[in-house]
């Protein structure tokens, strides 16, 4: 009865029109929200990787201090962001949450209520933002998993339903229009742990709630309430901030599809569990967003989670670690926030955090996610396009041996016989410029990241998969999520090795890939290998905005070799503003490549669709649009 009261609850605020639109029909029109805010990834400091629930109202003012005194507010580290552990309870009398003063003592404002107002309005008049935290439930994580922390909520079972389920309105009313926060980090803790019979439940005398997210099976995760729940939080959050400026980041790491809908929904989606400060489950988190470059663009971010920076592998005796940790945040455009205790930062982990070079890297205008040109387990490059066609380029050493590693013009998309200069971003050194290739040597954990500037390989024109972030995946084909099965396993950080081992756990797995197809394989069609283009499934449309008013949409088109349905047939469709501009004849696997242009001049939005001629089988159909370009 929990679980169909709460499907009933969350389907309620679904729109209609998108449970019921043909997801490949032409709409051009762009139909992500157009924000305002979150136009390069968040950056600042959160209390949770510092000190979990025991924060405080001086170990946060003392970090947003530091962010001032250090320089790293002026490069963009603004947002000042209370996690889990501020709270008391839940007024019975009528709902209003009340703060811990014991830790926030100017939320003491006198009379009945408590206000955070006094903190906020000390951080704005500082320059920066407000964060705060709550949870999509009726409990919190920490009411779960910090048992024996002395910020636990208090009093009877509903004082102690602290998170919004149920008081969406009520809560981000305060927090937003009365406290004046800028900013909020939902969890969905209170949506997946407390079942009933569960012992959390039991002895705590916890209110039940049937999961909605099982994060072992994507198959009994009900995506549609889920979504649906964390659409309620957005609606209010537009309700209660009228001028747009807030940032709603969605925390149900990486479960519940939320790669296909968080774009739509929030500014920011975890794409994984929570990290630790060890290297492989750094692996772990980087993996499970390094992939969907074609997800995120401005106002829209993957998020591996928060830096680790200054803990266990990434701490101030182990800088290689830090500065990979770093370098590959910056280059996949993760928010940017830092979770430790600035007041005693030394001086080694603020020279990484305000390395102003990487923190331009990641707050580039273009907002394109880094794409992996070269992918192993061993050694890793990945190339992101700059405004302006600059390119930045990570040398990512995974393992414990040192690597040689060749760069080549190829993987740039430069031109092979044109000098490439490069600007090490860590040393500021600039290397001697090379043609075709260069090698470099890489120590074990290490990254080398630099800046790249040569002749472009298509000198009129640019590779769709050079700009992800003006790439809408608005449908890519996947009936059936499946986890992603190369996302990085490790010893499990909390059990040991007590249970089977890491499984597969995050949906993504056939998602539209640059440069590759959405099963990880290189693109070949026909038995011709392409080095460039979008892999996708059939039944799939994308969104390319033409921002540089290209004339001409072109590209080579077919099935994939490495599909698995080999019967079924498709057509490649142009549209530009709505619009039939072209269409390839039914093609199937074995078909040589075929050539597809369209005139695109004066159109502002491009979309591609692949849509099905029959179907014969119920296997996915893994289709490439190689070479695909706008001239």
């Amino acid at each position: 009865m929990l679980k169909r009261a709460a499907i009933a609850l969350a389907l309620s605020a679904a729109p209609a029109a998108a449970q019921t639109a043909d997801p490949i029909a032409p709409t051009g029109r762009w139909t992500l929200p157009e924000r305002k805010q979150a136009q390069t990834p968040p950056m600042g400091w959160s209390s949770w990787n510092a000190f979990r629930t025991e924060v405080d109202e001086d170990k946060v003012l003392g970090a947003a201090q530091k962010l001032v005194d250090s320089g790293l507010a002026k490069l963009g580290y603004v947002y000042v962001n209370v996690d889990d552990g501020w709270w008391l309870k839940r007024r019975a009398t009528d709902g209003r949450m009340q703060i811990r003063t014991r830790i926030f003592p100017s939320a003491k404002v006198g009379g009945r209520d408590t206000s955070f107002r006094p903190f906020t309005d000390r951080l704005h008049a500082m320059g920066l933002k407000a964060g705060i935290y709550s949870d999509v439930g009726r409990n919190a994580c920490s009411q779960a998993y910090d048992l024996h922390s002395p910020n636990l909520p208090e009093g009877t079972t509903a004082e102690r339903e602290v998170g919004l389920f149920g008081h969406v309105d009520q809560d981000i009313a305060l927090y937003f229009r009365e406290w004046g926060f800028d900013y909020i980090k939902v969890d969905a803790c209170g949506i997946n742990v407390y079942a009933p019979r569960s012992a959390v439940v039991r002895e705590n005398k916890y209110r039940p709630m049937v999961p909605l997210i099982d994060q072992a099976s994507i198959n009994r995760t009900d995506i549609a309430a889920v979504r649906a729940l964390y659409e309620n939080v957005a609606q209010a959050l537009e309700r209660n901030n009228p001028d747009g400026d807030y940032i709603f980041s969605l925390c149900a790491w990486g479960s519940a599809d939320v790669r296909s809908w968080g774009g739509q929904v929030g500014h920011l989606w975890r794409t994984s569990g929570d990290i630790t400060p060890n290297w492989t489950r750094m692996l772990h988190n980087f993996d499970s967003a390094s992939t969907r470059a074609l997800y995120a663009k401005p106002g829209a971010w993957n998020d591996p989670d928060m830096l680790f920076i200054g803990h266990g592998d990434f701490d101030a005796n182990h800088l290689t670690e830090a500065r990979s940790h770093f370098a590959l945040w910056a280059i996949i455009n993760a928010p940017l926030l830092i979770g430790y205790d600035l007041r005693n930062a030394p001086q080694s982990l603020l020279d990484i955090w305000g390395n102003a070079d990487l923190v331009a890297v990641n707050q580039d205008k273009g907002g394109h996610q880094g794409v992996i040109a070269y992918d192993t387990d061993d050694v890793q490059i990945i190339v992101k396009t700059l405004a302006g066609g600059r390119k930045a380029v990570a040398l990512f050493n995974r393992g414990l041996a040192p690597a040689q590693v060749n760069l080549t013009a190829a993987q740039l998309k430069l031109s092979d016989s044109a000098p490439i200069r490069l600007h090490n971003l860590w040393d500021k050194t600039t290397p001697a410029p090379f043609k075709g290739e260069a090698t470099f040597s890489l120590a074990p954990r290490e990254t080398l990241i630099f800046e790249a500037t040569g002749e472009r390989r298509l000198a009129d024109g640019v590779y769709l998969s050079e700009i992800p972030g003006d790439i809408n995946v608005a449908a890519d084909g996947i009936t059936t999520p499946e986890p992603d099965p190369l996302v990085h396993r490790m010893i499990g950080q909390w059990s040991g090795t007590r249970d089977s081992g890491e499984r597969p756990t995050y949906a993504g797995w056939g998602g539209a890939q640059a440069d590759a197809t959405p099963y990880g394989q290189s693109l070949q069609i026909a038995g011709r290998r392409f080095d460039t283009g979008i892999g996708i499934l059939a039944q799939s449309r994308l969104e390319i905005r033409n921002r540089d008013g290209r004339s001409q949409f072109e590209a080579l088109v077919g099935v994939d070799d490495s599909t698995r349905n080999r019967k079924d047939k498709v057509r490649f469709r142009v549209y530009g503003d709505g619009r039939l501009l072209a269409e390839s004849a039914a093609l199937g696997f074995g078909a040589a490549a075929q050539p597809l242009k369209a005139d695109i001049r004066g159109t502002k939005l491009i979309e591609i669709v692949v849509a099905a001629d029959g179907t014969a089988s119920d296997l996915p159909l893994v289709v490439t649009w190689a070479e695909a370009a706008l001239r």
